[in-house]
């Protein structure tokens, strides 16, 4: 589900940028200053447009990183021998 809603977002964030400097070359901008032009403007505007899927994937991370703290916490706690199944051998 993570990976997912990170890929979405980066590819919004990216067709944005696109968007940007695809309207930018229609009015006969070269490709670059387009390019650093879309950049520029698609960083501020992805934090409005997108708030929704930037709140999705911050929440996500948030699981994510607490679910892996919970096992790194086990597995040290499991190879100090304070519980666990290799105690019980």
């Amino acid at each position: 589900m993570l990976a997912r809603d990170v890929t979405l977002y980066v590819l919004a964030r990216l067709g944005l940028v696109a968007v940007v400097m695809g309207a930018l070359m229609l009015v006969k901008v070269p490709l670059l200053p387009a390019l650093a032009v879309g950049v520029v403007v698609a960083l501020p505007a992805s934090l409005f447009i997108f708030k929704g899927l930037r709140q999705r994937v911050a929440v996500g991370l948030g699981e994510h990183q607490a679910a892996r703290k919970a096992e790194r916490d086990k597995l040290r706690s499991e190879l100090r021998g304070d519980e666990g199944p290799l105690t019980r051998a």
